[in-house]
């Protein structure tokens, strides 16, 4: 299956008007789409002038979102399943397994399966798929809540495949009883064989079938009462060996795992392989839509095969496709690399796509939902490059956060002449409903070192010798008219300058922090990776670690607004945000104007604050000239 998945995968096509990867069928289905607009657009603008309509009504808020937030819901993928099968109340579950961090790809199946059953009036579990005591941790399940409730969800119940796990026992031995299943003693060798081998020959079952009822019903217990090692024995079931289907090849049921488990301790020796616990599950809980990424198509034979022949309840699966990044890494294997050579922090390293990475750098849970809805739900898996999640982040930052003054790397200006003035200042001149703050003008101010320039050019408008430049709410432009330099490095250490109040329309104008604003440590980050396919990379992911991922400003200045912002954080209350009340300091956000979006980093402490870019100001992130 996994080698049909891959080459599926490679058969993707790019559809460069959304930068997504789909199938061939579905870039086809989508260019007729467009050809058919363009063509009846064409045909309206031939068309003869209608009278003048009322002119649009405006929208009630600058910060209302474009996208129907539930348009995901309404139409597509999710309509039709509903369509399909129209009950009410609708009740999904989301089912990770406790052995990792949830990453970007696990925000769509929560997105899907939570919003999925709100939208029809239902409820959600989250259940932890947690049948593999090896693997599992208690930090994994800690972790997996809360980004749930961080997106924005509260599980109807919180479960656990373990809670059922007498229960899938007793199950099992129902389906040997039915003649359905049997106690195997093949190795891994024999099994591959008797699937076709390497050269996919003619299937076989093995002679292991052909016991009676009473003598696997034997060895299933003495299973579970340790008399077999691991990999000794292990339950199938009997299923159909000559479909075409992998899935119908006498799955594993039971196999024996000498490991305590994290809620059962040493009750048990044998565990339930997902294939036989996941589709009970969903029909203990009365899971009416089991929505499940495309790997598992599949699946849905050998699902609904388990389920009649043991449970009341059939539950319905459907696929959707998965959501995958370019230009990053999601394998936990290749992640756990990562951390432990160094090359990033932990698993919440700003640069990853872990949900807790992206939480930390500071992204609003509600862009990650929004962003989700605009992809839309198909059955076509979507790779999205990184400046496409960026593009979604930095639009619904644009509508909701306040924006703040802040220099990466100062210089002080001494204004002769100027004097302490209060001046008064909105913090989204878009949105006046964010209200404004004071902030000090002083005589002496900083500017960012990359707004002077020791030679002036034609093309350059910033700050230079006898040239002027507005400050950001400042009472005057102000012109420079000599600067200092330190001899051993040649770096300017200070600028003097003039209110220049002849001129009243500066070309350009540049932010600036006043004498005596509050120092931070300033965290830039970009991407990983030089390339947008790190695996591609010549000796492996690892060499294609980007060496400027990260770049610190130790001494930047952040104006005193700071405080009020940081005060009243989130802007808005964002998703779960408000749930969790004030949230972590990465609810704290806000624009530095003409540098970029930033969040409060985790490592801040009352005594210093760190702050990490979140995304850019605009795609090419380079500040303009102007």
């Amino acid at each position: 299956m996994a080698d049909a998945i891959t080459e599926a995968t490679a058969k993707l096509l790019l559809d460069e008007e959304t930068g997504e990867m789909v199938s061939k069928n579905e870039l086809a289905k989508r260019t007729k789409k467009r050809a058919k607009k363009a063509l009846t657009a064409k045909n309206k603008e031939n068309a003869p002038p209608k009278p003048a309509a009322a002119a649009p009504k405006p929208k009630e808020r600058a910060d209302e979102p474009s996208l129907d937030p539930e348009a995901m819901f309404k139409q597509g993928f999710l309509a039709d399943v509903h369509a399909e099968r129209p009950v009410k109340p609708v009740v999904t579950r989301f089912p990770p397994e406790p052995n990792g961090f949830l990453h970007i790809g696990h925000a769509k199946a929560i997105a899907v399966n939570f919003g999925f059953a709100k939208y029809h009036g239902g409820e959600c579990y989250l259940r932890y798929d947690d049948t593999n005591p090896e693997a599992e941790e208690e930090k994994y399940f800690v972790a997996i809540e809360q980004m749930v409730r961080w997106l924005g969800f509260s599980p109807y119940k919180i479960t656990y495949s373990s809670d059922n796990f007498q229960r899938l026992y007793d199950l099992a031995e129902k389906l040997i009883e039915l003649g359905r299943a049997y106690v195997c003693h093949c190795n891994d060798e024999q099994i591959k064989a008797q699937r076709g081998g390497e050269n996919h020959g003619p299937r076989f079952r093995c002679e292991h079938a052909e016991k009676d009822v009473e003598t696997n019903l034997s060895e299933f217990r003495g299973m579970r009462d340790g008399k077999y090692k691991p990999r000794e024995a292990f339950l199938r079931m009997k299923m159909d060996i000559t479909d075409g289907n992998p899935q119908m090849w006498d799955l594993a049921a039971y196999r024996v795992l000498e490991k305590p488990h994290h809620r059962t301790g040493d009750a048990w020796r044998i565990y339930p392989t997902y294939d036989f616990t996941h589709c009970l599950c969903d029909s203990f809980e009365g899971i009416t839509h089991s929505l499940c990424t495309t790997e598992f198509v599949q699946s849905r034979v050998s699902y609904e095969w388990l389920n009649k022949q043991l449970v009341e309840h059939q539950p319905m699966q459907r696929e959707y496709g998965r959501l995958s990044i370019q230009g990053t890494v999601l394998s936990k294997r290749k992640i756990m690399k990562l951390v432990q050579e160094g090359y990033v922090r932990a698993w919440d390293d700003p640069r990853l796509y872990t949900l807790i990475a992206i939480k930390r750098r500071g992204v609003p849970p509600g862009a990650i939902l929004e962003f989700v809805n605009e992809l839309g739900i198909t059955t076509a898996p979507t790779m999205i490059q990184l400046a496409r999640f960026d593009q979604t982040i930095r639009r619904y930052l644009e509508r909701t956060v306040p924006r703040l003054m802040l220099v990466l790397d100062p210089i002080p200006v001494v204004i002769e002449g100027a004097e302490e003035v209060e001046v008064d200042v909105p913090f989204n001149p878009k949105i006046a409903a964010m209200g404004s703050h004071k902030i000090k003008f002083t005589p002496t101010v900083y500017i960012d070192r990359s707004d002077f320039r020791e030679v002036d050019s034609k093309d350059y408008f910033r700050l230079a010798p006898n040239k002027t430049v507005g400050l950001l709410q400042a009472p005057y432009p102000i012109k420079a008219v000599s600067y200092s330099k330190d001899e051993a490095t040649g770096k300017v250490t200070e600028i003097r300058a003039v209110f220049d109040k002849e001129t009243k329309k500066p070309k350009t104008f540049i932010h600036w922090a006043a004498a005596g604003s509050r120092k931070v440590e300033v965290r830039l980050f970009n991407s990983l990776f030089k390339s947008e396919k790190p695996d591609d990379a010549e000796g492996g992911f690892l060499n294609d670690i980007n060496p400027e991922s990260e770049i610190v400003y130790p001494d930047a200045l952040i104006e005193s607004g700071f405080d009020e912002v940081k005060a009243r954080a989130p802007w808005p209350e964002a998703a779960g945000e408000s749930e969790l009340g004030k949230g972590g300091p990465e609810s704290v956000r806000f624009q530095g104007m003409r540098v970029a979006y930033f969040a409060v980093d985790s490592d801040s402490t009352d005594d210093k604050i760190v702050l990490n870019k979140i995304v850019s100001l605009k795609e090419d992130a380079g500040k303009s000239q102007g």
